[in-house]
């Protein structure tokens, strides 16, 4: 390779570095171009770039990125999955745990997750979980949960309140009812019955004819007179 391509190839692997947070390392000795063609389509569907990549360049490119962390990957051939910032990166290392098993020939190294280095087992592991939509799913839901349970603890007193309210208002509206009735009651019992009006009528005469006689007696009286 002529020194110019040696100098472009490093200048675009120190760009995918600096650009590219989350990368798998894997060693690919001994499979063949088809397996790793194969390898690569099904990466670039889930959104990482396989690159087979020489390790004197890739130095070189981890260096001038700050990637130091890369350099202890770097024995052997090797092979590096960029993952971009749209990637899948649990379905790029499912590709990669199929592929070693299916082959048993592909050995995952290591990587960077988010800039900090990973081993071969972490990257194992991250192939055992859920889609990445599903594992949003259900991280969300795990944050949503308790603002949840907080949100119905916060509205629960309020119902409780105006609960209280509608039932002191039926009651106000209960007695009020109550005490309307119980004075119409006591209204009509306080008027005389017809029977009692008519006593009082015939009694009134009576008592006005007995008085009569007194009042003539007193005006008829005259003084007496000595002769």
């Amino acid at each position: 390779m002529l020194k110019s391509d040696k100098e472009r190839v490093v200048t675009e692997l120190t760009e995918r570095l600096k650009s590219t947070s989350t990368l798998f390392v894997a060693d690919y000795r001994g499979l063949s171009v088809t397996e790793i063609d194969d390898l690569r389509t099904k990466l670039i569907e889930h959104g990482a770039r396989f690159s087979v990549v020489k390790n004197t360049l890739t130095r070189r490119a981890a260096e001038a990125a700050g990637a130091e962390a890369l350099l202890a990957m770097l024995e052997g051939p090797t092979a590096i999955a960029f993952i971009e910032a749209d990637g899948d990166l649990v379905a790029v290392a499912k590709a990669l745990a199929d592929s070693a098993r299916t082959t048993k020939i592909l050995q995952i190294r290591g990587g960077l997750l988010d800039g900090a280095p990973i081993g071969e087992e972490e990257i194992k592991s991250l192939a055992t979980l859920p889609p990445t939509d599903v594992l949003r799913g259900q991280v969300l839901g795990a944050i949503t949960a308790p603002l949840i349970t907080v949100v119905g603890l916060i509205s629960a007193p309020v119902r409780d309140l105006v609960g209280l309210i509608d039932a002191r208002i039926a009651q106000l509206a209960e007695s009020a009812g109550a005490d309307s009735a119980s004075s119409g009651g006591d209204a009509a019992g306080s008027e005389p019955s017809s029977t009692e009006a008519m006593d009082a009528t015939e009694e009134a005469p009576e008592a006005a004819a007995s008085a009569e006689p007194a009042e003539e007696s007193e005006t008829t009286q005259e003084p007496h007179r000595d002769s």
